[in-house]
Order: C-alpha cells, then sequence, then structure tokens
C-alpha cells in the first residue's frame, strides 16, 4: 500500500516547486515525484515549504544534560568538559537510553531524520566492561529506534588523555585500551535498516600517529569521523610533538580521504584547508555549539571552494534546530569576512540535507527524489518568523518553532513540536535529566 503526500511547495534537486506529489512505497522510500496544481483526494496535504529530512551529522546526545547549566562561572572549553566528563560518570545503559530517546525525539520534532552520534560513552564509569561490551552503544540504537530516527553509529576510537598522556580517571570509561580492542569490539556491533556503524577517531590528542595509521587503513566501506582543530590549543600539542597541525598529521597517517568527515575544523591554515579539499574530506561545522564554547568561526567558503562538502551537527545540544545552525552558519561568514550571501540558501538546505545523509553514509539520501527515503520536513510560511517571506530564503527566515510536520520513511513522526510516539518532548527530557546533575 503507498501513501501520497501532496506539498504545497518543495525543494527538488533543481529548486523549489508548487505543487508537488511524493508517493511513498511500501519500504518507505520514495517511489515517484510528480506535480498536481490541486492536492488529490487521496494525499496527506503539507503546507508551506517542504525540505528533506534533515541530517545531524555530529551529536554527543549526553551533552544535552548540560544545556543552561554551564553559563555562570565563563570559563573555557577546558572547564566546559570538567562538567561534561561528571555527567558522563552519572550514566549508564538505561540512563543513557532515557536520556538519549528523550534527546532524539527532540531531534526529530525539529526536523531530523538521521542523526550521526559520536559515541564514545563506551564502558562502565571504572573504565570496565558491561556485561554486553556494547551495551552503551545498544542504548543509543533503542532510543533512536523508539524516537523514529536513523543512526549512524560513529563508534569512537579514544585511547589517551592527550599526547603522550594518561587517559585521567574520569576518560577510563572512554578507551578499550588498545587500537586492536577497539576494532574487534566495534566488529560485534552489526547494522540494520536504522541504523549503521561507522567509525571514529576522537582526535589527534586522543589517538597516536601509529594507531592513526592503523584507523585509516581500517574499512574503507564505513564512514570515518574524527574532531579536528576545534581548539587552537589542540594545534599547538599537535606542532610541538609531531612538527604538523593536525590536518597535516591526519593526511600523512591516511585518516583523510573522501569516507572521512573533519568535525569543527576551525583553526586551519591554508595549507590544511588545501589537504582537506584535495582529498575530497567533508567537513561538519557545529555553529551554535562553536558559538557557545567559544570555540571560533571556521573558514567555511575556503573549504566549500577547495572542494569539501560542508554538513552541520549539533554537537553538544545546547540548541536543537537544524535551521539556526544553517543560518549561524552563514551569519558566521559575514561576521568574519564583512560580506553578506557567502552561502546562497540553496547551499544551506544542502548542509542541513544531502551533505549530511552523504558524510553519514546514506548515500542518496536528504533528497526528494525517486529512490531516497521519504523524509519530509514541512515548515510554515505563515508564522510570526515567516509571514512574508521568499520561500526559496525560508532557511534564513525559520527556526525549529516552525516545523510543522515531519515524516520520517513515509510516516509522519512529528506534528507541530509533538512526538506522534512519545507524545510532550519536554516532559521527556525533564523525567530524563532529573537526578543526572547535581
Amino acid at each position: 500500500m503507498t501513501t501520497t503526500y501532496w506539498c504545497e511547495r518543495a525543494a527538488l534537486p533543481d529548486g523549489i516547486r508548487d505543487g508537488v506529489l511524493v508517493v511513498v512505497n511500501d519500504q518507505g522510500s520514495i517511489g515517484a515525484v510528480s506535480t498536481a496544481e490541486h492536492a488529490p483526494p487521496w494525499a496527506y496535504r503539507l503546507a508551506g515549504v517542504v525540505l528533506p529530512g534533515f541530517a545531524n551529522a555530529h551529536s554527543h546526545a549526553f551533552h544535552r544534560a548540560l544545556r543552561g547549566r554551564t553559563h555562570v562561572d565563563g570559563g573555557t572549553f577546558w572547564t566546559w568538559r570538567d562538567k561534561m566528563y561528571a555527567l558522563a560518570m552519572r550514566l549508564d545503559p538505561d540512563r543513557y537510553f532515557a536520556l538519549a530517546r528523550a534527546v532524539y525525539a527532540e531531534m526529530v520534532v525539529a526536523g531530523i531524520c538521521l542523526v550521526g552520534e559520536f559515541h564514545y560513552l563506551h564502558h562502565a564509569p571504572d573504565g570496565s566492561r558491561y556485561d554486553d561490551p556494547n551495551a552503551m552503544a545498544e542504548a543509543l540504537r533503542q532510543a533512536a529506534l523508539d524516537a523514529g530516527v536513523r543512526l549512524s553509529l560513529l563508534d569512537t576510537c579514544y585511547l589517551t588523555g592527550g599526547i603522550d598522556t594518561p587517559l585521567t580517571p574520569e576518560q577510563q570509561r572512554f578507551s578499550d585500551g588498545s587500537v586492536d580492542a577497539w576494532a574487534e569490539r566495534v566488529a560485534a556491533l552489526r547494522g540494520d535498516e536504522s541504523m549503521l556503524v561507522g567509525l571514529a577517531v576522537h582526535s589527534v590528542r586522543a589517538v597516536s600517529r601509529d594507531d592513526l595509521v592503523a584507523i585509516g587503513a581500517a574499512d574503507p566501506r564505513r564512514p570515518l569521523h574524527v574532531h579536528l582543530s576545534e581548539q587552537a590549543a589542540e594545534n599547538e600539542a599537535c606542532l610541538e610533538a609531531y612538527g604538523r597541525t593536525p590536518a597535516e598529521l591526519l593526511a600523512e597517517t591516511g585518516v583523510l580521504s573522501e569516507r572521512t568527515t573533519a568535525v569543527h575544523a576551525t583553526h586551519l591554515s591554508t595549507k590544511d584547508i588545501e589537504l582537506l579539499g584535495s582529498s575530497g574530506t567533508g567537513v561538519c561545522f557545529c555553529p551554535t555549539t562553536e558559538a557557545d564554547l567559544a570555540d571560533g568561526i571556521g573558514p567555511a567558503r575556503e573549504l566549500i571552494d577547495a572542494g569539501c562538502p560542508m554538513s552541520l551537527g549539533t554537537d553538544q545540544n545546547a540548541v536543537v534546530d537544524p535551521l539556526l545552525e544553517a543560518r549561524a552558519l552563514e551569519h558566521g561568514e559575514r561576521l568574519r569576512s564583512g560580506q553578506r550571501g557567502r552561502l546562497r540558501p540553496a547551499e544551506l538546505v544542502t548542509t542541513l540535507t544531502s551533505a549530511g545523509h552523504d558524510s553519514l553514509g546514506w548515500t542518496g539520501g536528504g533528497r526528494i527524489a525517486v529512490g531516497a527515503p521519504a523524509d519530509l520536513v514541512a515548515i510554515r510560511l505563515d508564522s510570526p518568523r515567516t509571514a512574508g517571506c521568499a520561500p526559496d530564503q525560508l532557511v534564513l527566515a525559520a527556526t525549529a518553532a516552525d516545523v510543522h510536520a515531519v515524516v520520517s520513511r513515509g510516516r509522519i513522526v512529528a506534528r507541530d513540536g509533538r512526538h506522534e510516539q512519545l507524545g510532550d518532548v519536554g516532559r521527556l527530557l525533564s523525567e530524563a535529566i532529573e537526578g543526572l546533575l547535581a
């Protein structure tokens, strides 16, 4: 049995079009796309502008519990990290599941149909393994299933507390002890129709040069993500230890490639940009996190022009609003360059949709096209934020509050900010976070 959606306007690969019919097949994929001036009686009507489902290419779900709790004393990325470690120590598989399910539900009502979870919370707080060594990963799998979002689990190798520095007690649960032990644990994870298993390097601080070589040569079929040059201090430490920037070290060890996505990529040299672009490495900016942690503004336009596909992530989930991430990407470019329109609205939509899907290994998704997953995000054109807005510039005006319907694999999963299966997301989040923080 097929389902048909009639979109008042929809973002097709060749631009915004009026009266678009999207037919969903039994597999939850788009079987046909056509136009019709009026909605047929059998079609479900989606008003406003319909975009392809959003992809959140970089998330740490558990960081969401810190929202609104880290601003009193100012501080730095490093003082924020201490609070994050304290939170991590309180999580077990059950609490992790409850928190991640609520966070993923928050993402769904904002239009996110695919999330890349940069997962390094592997073991018990003292570093010992659970009976199921992947219990924390399985908690994320179930959380995503319950929330109705597809998941790319980016299982992260994390072996040292810094370059030539042992792990702190708080970091023990992140580590498998060796790259071989990490690879063996990851090999036991199995993907399915809703979860893809990918790989990640936490950073050049957490993985040695020799181990980077091993990871760079690992399964080339899987997406590979890595935190890169988020902090100037990371660059300084890498230069002191190796005589190379982090990007140069990743290039030398074979980590940079078309399957790789460099997350943040904030503090880059001209040579770094050339290395990323010439290797076809993607980049994922997380503008609201980079602003919240005072990380800096990365060279988005230069990276895109060098040949790097650009995606977006919510990272610490201080904000879960893909439209704000896209707008912040353009605003960052304006602030650092003094020029408007550094990224066209259509480019911003690409960062939200198809580029993120490709980065996370779901190639062909994030598009309203035959064969793609039937993921649709309907955005109002009559809200206080969007009234009078030109449809093709909606991404520069709307927020998640304007998302009135979300379709995932052909099924409506959220309407007007409420999750169809899990209900009130605010209540769900409050219950999951209660008791986690003193």
